[in-house]
């Protein structure tokens, strides 16, 4: 027997608006999603990414309690379709009113990379591919 990894879960302290930011992104979750305690979206490729509120944790866990000190030690990453999506995402997150991490940048290993906060506090990168550079001509 082998166990197969298919999912990741987040426990959400509001699931209204971490649902909000995560539709910012691109993911397709019923507006009805908002009241239910459970949420699953499954993902291209076969991957769930799981929501549950702090309440429905506590209803099979009564002595779960969030991590207290720094921050998350979960990060999701996003790919974007080129450099300047990296750019408007980012920019569309910070003007929707959630905390930019890092600030785009072109990174050392070839990408253009940010990274925001979701409600809870986790890391949520942004990233592509950087253009390839076109050697000069003599």
């Amino acid at each position: 027997m082998t166990a197969t990894f298919n999912g990741t879960g987040l426990i959400v302290s509001d699931l209204a608006r971490s649902l909000a930011f995560y539709r910012r992104l691109g993911l397709a979750i019923p507006a009805d999603a908002d009241a239910e305690p459970h949420v699953e979206v499954v993902l291209p490729g076969g991957q769930r990414l799981l929501f549950d509120t702090e309440a429905t944790i506590r209803s099979f866990d009564p002595a779960w309690a969030p991590a207290s000190a720094g921050q998350g030690r979960i990060s999701l990453a996003f790919a974007c379709e080129g450099p300047a999506e990296v750019d408007a995402v980012h920019g569309d997150l910070v003007a929707a009113g959630y905390e930019s991490h890092l600030a785009p940048w072109d990174a050392f290993w070839g990408q253009r990379y940010a990274s925001v906060v979701d409600p809870d506090g986790n890391t949520v990168d942004l990233y592509a591919p950087l253009a390839a550079t076109v050697p000069a001509s003599s």
